[in-house]
C-alpha cells in the first residue's frame, strides 16, 4: 500500500497529531491548557512546538510579564493546510482497508 498525498510524517506521530488537532479546534490555545489537555510536562510541550514552530506549522506568542506571562500558540495556514491534508490522507487510508481491517473482524476460515 503507498502512502496517500497528503499523508505528513511531521505531523502523523500521536502527541504531535493531538496537539495538532488541538490547535485546529481553535484560534489561539494556551500552553496551560494544551499541557493539561495532552497530559504532558512542559519540556515534552516545548519541544512538540519547537517543532511545529520550526516547519512553519505553528506561531508561538508570549504575553504579560512576570508571573502573568503566558504563552499562546496558533497553527499557521500553512499548519492548517499540512493537518487538513493529512486527516483527508488518513480517511482515504480507512476507506481503503478490507471491511474486516476496519472492524477488527476475522475473515471466516476456509472448509
Amino acid at each position: 500500500m503507498t502512502t496517500p498525498a497528503g499523508f505528513d510524517e511531521l505531523i502523523h506521530p500521536p502527541t504531535r497529531l493531538g496537539l495538532v488537532a488541538l490547535l485546529a479546534a481553535t484560534e489561539w490555545a494556551e500552553f496551560s491548557f494544551l499541557k493539561e489537555s495532552l497530559e504532558l510536562t512542559d519540556s515534552a510541550l516545548s519541544k512538540q512546538i519547537s517543532t511545529l514552530a520550526e516547519a512553519g506549522y505553528a506561531e508561538v506568542r508570549k504575553e504579560g510579564a512576570g508571573r502573568r506571562r503566558r504563552t499562546l500558540v496558533t497553527l499557521t495556514p500553512k499548519g492548517r493546510t499540512a493537518f487538513d491534508g493529512h486527516v483527508e490522507a488518513l480517511r482515504r487510508l480507512v476507506s481503503g482497508a478490507p471491511p474486516a481491517a476496519r472492524t477488527g473482524a476475522r475473515p471466516p476460515e476456509g472448509p
